[in-house]
């Protein structure tokens, strides 16, 4: 499915909740949180035939986000159902993996074909200061438990200045002995991050390489996503580095997101979408479903503009559209 740019468009990012078990810096405030009404949110039926059409247009990866997805009952059965769905390739998660202890094992029966897990430091009490009462130990168990299983895993952390730019180095070095790609990921200016001081992917880089020595490029495929991969030397897996900030990758862009209450967002920074959940429950049939998805997508937007004065400028919080 091409959009007006030329861009394949084959990957659907969908939320299931906005709730999560955490309170990340960059993603929502320590209190005063209002979550979505429960009749607001799309049912996995809703979200089962949503998914149906648009595989129907090309869609063939699809990730389960939140919120934390793990907090919503019954995620790892929409996982199942997901991967049923035929021209759907893979059926991936973004967790913090600490609501997954236990429930690995049903994860891979379900069909999870990988694991992005959040994870900004090893270091207990920064990971507690950033996650607002989060346990590193438990974390690190789940992934142990994930690549014991030989599901594909990855760490995603975003560097935040006074935070965790001295435990980036360690971060990477998870890499070292490990099947698991460690990924730096810009800090996006919506709703909290906007509050907060990024470190650039540059800077990011002049640090690994002043921990870890000459960073090879690797230009193998890790995903299905816009990461850029290096390798230190003796290196069992790659660092990636995902800077749509610092090194913009608008022209590459193959997603779209679902948001929990329904609504197909074209690009992170843009308003732009289409309403699927009263198209769901107005009567919408599966042929006029497709036929808005269809043209909704063909009209996303040519870059974020984050840099610029976009009309349509996102105000929600990463918890209300989906990490």
């Amino acid at each position: 499915m091409l959009d007006r740019c030329g861009r394949e468009i084959d990957y659907v990012r969908i939320s299931i909740t906005d709730r999560c078990n955490l309170r990340c810096v960059y993603c929502m405030p320590e209190r005063g949180v209002t979550c979505m009404r429960h009749e607001d949110v799309l049912s996995y039926e809703e979200i089962v035939r949503t998914v149906r059409a648009l595989a129907a247009l090309g869609i063939r990866h699809v990730r389960v986000t939140g919120g934390e997805p793990m907090a919503r009952r019954g995620c790892l059965t929409l996982v199942e159902r997901l991967h049923a769905i035929p021209g759907i390739e893979t059926v991936s998660m973004t967790t913090n993996a600490l609501l997954l202890d236990g429930c690995v094992a049903w994860a891979k029966e379900a069909g999870l074909s990988a694991l992005n897990v959040s994870l900004d430091t090893l270091n207990p009490d920064a990971y507690r200061r950033m996650t607002r009462g989060g346990d590193v130990s438990r974390a690190l168990s789940v992934i142990g438990e994930v690549l014991a299983l030989g599901l594909q895993v990855k760490d995603n952390a975003v560097p935040v200045r006074g935070m965790n730019e001295e435990d980036l180095p360690a971060l990477a070095m998870l890499a070292k002995d490990r099947p698991l790609c460690v990924r730096f990921i810009d800090l996006m200016p919506v709703g909290c991050g906007a509050a907060l001081s990024p470190i650039p992917t540059d800077k990011v880089l002049a640090r690994l390489c002043a921990a870890l020595g000459p960073l090879a490029p690797d230009a193998q495929p890790h995903g299905f996503g816009p990461a850029r991969y290096v390798r230190p030397e003796g290196f069992a897996r790659s660092i990636g580095l995902i800077s749509p900030m610092s090194h913009e990758f608008c022209g590459s862009c193959n997603r779209v997101r679902l948001t929990a209450d329904g609504f197909l967002k074209l690009c992170l920074n843009h308003t732009a979408g289409l309403d699927v959940r009263a198209l769901l429950r107005g009567g919408a049939s599966d042929d006029e479903l497709q036929a808005a998805l269809a043209g909704a997508i063909a009209a996303k937007p040519a870059r974020h503009g984050f840099f610029e004065n976009v009309g349509d400028r996102e105000a929600r919080r990463m918890n209300e559209i989906g990490g």
